[in-house]
């Protein structure tokens, strides 16, 4: 019989524990009343889709958020972080899955830094005893490393042992890896399981945020599933499969959603097609095709690479090798600027950052780019470009007596809308749309789903990057899914389901297991 779920109420021998813990991003609850418990000595993993609220749940911990609703306990008494420096000074250090590390500094100085003591008689920093701290630090932690090695010449895994270096340099307690392997090759993973297993023989739990199931079941010791930001299961890894853990990550087998006819099937040639496609390290080998009237849904895990795939067919980051082809005609695309003389629009993951002026008016960032086909011996026809800039962002839904007030002061949905408006005014050929509906309410969710269909309805070939698989699978006629860089799979839309989709994601489709256990 299977054992009953880890009680993650009960406080009995544990290290840490979060009980009820919040968080909400403006409408969004990212976590929903969460409670876990950390052991001493234990691998405590963390696993769920995108957004299920894993990296949010391990910010928490390691303080690098604080907490709408909650509590955490450390050895039974109640805590409360105001940032990760007070969460260190109680032992608790977050590995983030981006390296943060000081290239061009030694080994020793990252692991020690701010740690470093200075001579009474000098003032200088005593680097005897820095050396003898460090090396008591390279004792704990069994790795083989030269101080003076400069970080920066050091490969990932070897970083991501310097990284762990440090943490126990602040003599952790409590370590929260987010994503430690998703950059690392098989060996190099292998070889850091072998690590937190040795630190956790020294007494540190450590809190393993990871999507490769795998990998998290040979070295966890308990597994909490997360869903849509809430507690699904926690449990025992040696009471779990991957096909469980799966079911529990995406609610089971989902319904096949009416799917339009129109949409099952390319009317004709492709007018988008990739052949190749490969910049070291994103991706490696992309081949996909999308034609007019298509809506082609790229699918896969934070760190798959789609984001970067699209960036690379829009100009703003160059590829190694591969090949673009628009109606069946190699093009070479080296700017944004050559992508939109082609006709290739990219509504960009951070609308914010990438994608709109926030000080300035929808109708202004509307006409950004038809500025230059607005103009005459250098004047900008203003009649003409705010006419463009109206025209497109009335197809997009923006009421009139918003489009002059600054972006800024509009709700993500709207803004979301001024960001469809300023590529709809370029009349594209083809449109990437990457995570359009993150962080938008669900009437704006449907409204935008509906504009893109509309688009493609039109003859707009749209390749569509989505973590919501829920939301863009009824309007999907195929799904393309990455992992780790690569394609792994194509489904046609009639046949995409989340369960189907999610499983290749994960390496546990039939044809894409994992091969690194």
């Amino acid at each position: 019989m299977r054992r009953m779920p880890f009680a993650a109420d009960s406080p009995a021998g544990a290290l840490l524990t979060a009980t009820r813990l919040t968080k909400r991003y403006g409408a969004t609850t990212a976590l929903d009343g969460v409670g876990i418990e950390l052991r001493a000595g234990e691998v405590h993993a963390l696993v769920g889709e995108n957004g299920a609220g894993k990296s949010t749940l391990g910010k928490l911990i390691a303080g690098l958020v604080r907490p709408d609703g909650g509590e955490l306990s450390l050895d039974g008494r109640p805590v409360s972080f105001r940032g990760p420096g007070e969460a260190v000074a109680h032992g608790i250090v977050g590995i983030q899955q981006e390296i943060a590390l000081v290239p061009q500094l030694t080994v020793m100085e990252n692991v020690m830094l701010g740690r470093e003591r200075r001579s009474r008689l000098t003032g200088l920093v005593d680097r005897v005893r820095l050396r003898r701290e460090f090396d008591a630090v390279v004792e704990r932690s069994g790795f083989a490393v030269r101080g003076g090695d400069r970080v920066g010449g050091l490969r990932l895994a070897e970083q991501q042992k310097v990284e762990i270096m440090r943490a126990l340099a602040r003599d952790a307690r409590v370590i929260v890896m987010d994503e430690p392997t998703s950059s690392l090759g098989q060996d190099d993973a292998e070889a850091l399981q072998g690590v937190v297993r040795q630190l956790c023989a020294g007494g540190v739990a450590v809190v393993y945020v990871s999507h490769f199931l795998r990998e998290v079941l040979a070295v966890s010791d308990r597994i909490t599933v997360l869903r849509n930001g809430r507690l699904v299961r926690s449990e025992p890894a040696a009471a779990l499969t991957a096909e469980e853990l799966v079911r529990s990550m995406t609610g089971g087998e989902q319904p096949v959603h009416e799917r339009r006819s129109r949409h099952a099937a390319a009317a004709g040639p492709p007018r988008l097609r990739l052949d190749g496609l490969t910049r070291a390290p994103d991706f490696e080998d992309v081949s996909l095709e999308v034609a007019a009237g298509e809506v082609v849904v790229l699918a896969g895990l934070v760190g798959a690479g789609r984001t970067e795939v699209a960036r690379a067919v829009f100009g703003a980051e160059r590829a190694d090798c591969g090949t673009i082809e628009l109606d069946g005609r190699a093009v070479s695309i080296r700017s944004p600027r050559d992508a939109m003389r082609l006709g290739i629009a990219l509504v960009p993951e951070s609308r914010k950052t990438e994608g709109l002026v926030l000080d300035q008016s929808g109708l202004w960032n509307a006409a950004l780019p038809v500025l230059a086909e607005c103009t005459t011996a250098g004047l900008v026809r203003r009649r003409a470009a705010t006419a463009k800039a109206a025209s497109s962002l009335a197809a997009a839904g923006v009421r009139a007596e918003r489009v002059r007030s600054p972006v800024r002061h509009l709700s993500g949905g709207n803004q979301q809308k001024v960001l469809f408006a300023k590529w709809l005014a370029t009349a594209p050929r083809v449109l990437i749309a990457d995570e359009p509906t993150r962080g938008v309410d669900i009437a704006t969710k449907r409204a935008i789903q509906q504009l893109i269909v509309e688009l493609a309805e039109s003859g707009l070939a749209v390749l569509l990057i989505s973590s919501e698989l829920e939301e863009v699978l009824p309007i999907a006629s195929r799904v393309v899914v990455m992992r780790r860089g690569r394609v792994v799979g194509e489904i046609a839309g009639s046949e995409a389901t989340h369960d189907v989709v999610t499983r290749h994601a994960l390496g546990e489709a039939p044809d894409t297991k994992e091969r690194r256990a």
